[in-house]
């Protein structure tokens, strides 16, 4: 099980704020998890199958062709950040 402690840590780097009784509902949620994550390692030569990174194969899927159509100017989107810099949005550090 996953402690408390170490879920308000990550909290606090996310900059996610939660109640107390929140954190209760996400160890539980975790806790199941990791259940699973165990069930799924105990099947046979599951090592043997190439994992995927999307939920479909991708050269079978019916994707829509990319179409430019009606987009943000850089100003239009700058208006609504706090912090920016070189024309860019600045977002606060949260990995290590």
């Amino acid at each position: 099980m996953i402690e408390k402690d170490k879920l308000k840590d990550y909290a606090a780097k996310l900059m996610f704020d939660m109640k107390e009784e929140e954190y209760d509902t996400l160890q539980k949620e975790f806790d199941v998890i990791l259940k699973q994550m165990e069930l799924i390692g105990k099947i046979k030569n599951i090592s043997d199958v190439e994992p995927m990174s999307f939920p479909y194969i991708t050269y079978e899927a019916k994707l829509r062709k990319d179409e430019v159509g009606d987009y943000l100017t850089v100003n239009e989107v700058l208006a609504n950040t706090k912090y920016q810099v070189n024309d860019q949005v600045k977002v606060p550090k949260v990995v290590e």
